[in-house]
């Protein structure tokens, strides 16, 4: 896990806002999301977080259990990863699927997987605890 500390609670506060990202690190961060959608893995980024800022990044309520994150510093360096192979870009992005990500033409990163335990609302903390 990169040494990232992670605490998710639930965000009961904040009715909007069902998947929500705060970054409790003294850097700006640049994540990007994946989760599977009409059946359909597909990844989204890139949402810029400051210092002790959050960022609602689904607005919708979860229906997914799992949601998957990868997070790089303002210099595309990994500071958040796991195990689930997903794709990205350089740039803002929305890619359908996760298989051959260099093949079609993306960055292949690894994400974390984030077990929402099937809530409807979920907020994942970013603690300096990174390397």
């Amino acid at each position: 896990m990169s040494g990232a500390a992670l605490l998710a609670v639930l965000s009961s506060s904040e009715a909007r806002a069902e998947f929500t990202v705060c970054n409790q690190t003294l850097d700006v961060v640049n994540l990007a999301v994946g989760q599977k959608v009409d059946n359909t893995d597909q990844t989204d980024g890139w949402w810029t977080i400051g210092a002790n800022q959050c960022v609602n990044v689904i607005r919708e309520e979860l229906t997914n259990r799992y949601i998957y994150i990868y997070a790089t510093d303002v210099f595309g360096h990994a500071i958040l990863t796991g195990s689930t192979e997903m794709c990205i870009e350089r740039r803002r992005f929305s890619i359908r699927g996760i298989d051959e990500c260099w093949q079609r033409g993306h960055i292949a990163a690894q994400f974390l997987e984030v077990d929402t335990l099937e809530q409807v609302r979920w907020t994942f903390f970013l603690t300096g605890s990174n390397p």
